[in-house]
C-alpha cells in the first residue's frame, strides 16, 4: 500500500472522535504496521510531563521495556533534545542506540510538535537493513501534523 493511499485512512482515524486520543493513536500505529511491510515495531512517544523524559503512550507491535526514555538516551531520547528527524539506516553503526529487539536493524525517529515545542515523536523498528527513505520520512511528517490536531 503506497503511502498516499494510507493518508486518508490515517485522516479518518484521527477525526473520529469516538474514540479516545490513546486508542486513535493505537490505530494508526496498527494501520501503519500492518500496511507498510517493513514497519515492525510502530510507537508514539511523548514527554512525561515536567520531566526530562519520554513515555510510551500508543504502538503496535510486540511489547517494548522501554517504556521510559530519558532525553538524550537512544534515538528517541536524542531527538527530543535536536528536535530533528533521525534516520538509522543500521542501529548496530549507533553508539546511543537503545537495542529494544535483538531483531530490528534500522530506526526512524520523526518528532511531533504543537505550536513549535516538541512534544512527542513517532518511532519506528524495523527488521529490514536500510528500508526508510525520504518519503517515509515526509509521510511520518504528514502523521505528526494530523495527530497534532487531535492534541
Amino acid at each position: 500500500m503506497t503511502f498516499d493511499s494510507l493518508k486518508p485512512q490515517v485522516t479518518r482515524i484521527l477525526s473520529d472522535t469516538s474514540g479516545s486520543v490513546d486508542d486513535r493513536l493505537t490505530q494508526v500505529c496498527e494501520l501503519l504496521r500492518s500496511n507498510i511491510a517493513y514497519y515492525d515495531w510502530v510507537g508514539f512517544y511523548f514527554k512525561n510531563g515536567d520531566k526530562e523524559e519520554l513515555k510510551l503512550r500508543s504502538y503496535a507491535g510486540d511489547p517494548t521495556d522501554h517504556t521510559i526514555i530519558p532525553f538524550g538516551k537512544g534515538i528517541c531520547g536524542q531527538v527530543a533534545v535536536s528536535n530533528e528527524n533521525f534516520v538509522v539506516p543500521d542501529v548496530k553503526a549507533q553508539d546511543n542506540y537503545i537495542a529494544c529487539s535483538i531483531h530490528v536493524k534500522a530506526e526512524i525517529v520523526i518528532p511531533l510538535f504543537v505550536n513549535h515545542e516538541n512534544i512527542g515523536q513517532i518511532d519506528i523498528d524495523s527488521h529490514t537493513a536500510d528500508p526508510f527513505s525520504p518519503e517515509d520520512e515526509e509521510f511520518l511528517q504528514f502523521v505528526n501534523r494530523q495527530v497534532a490536531e487531535i492534541l
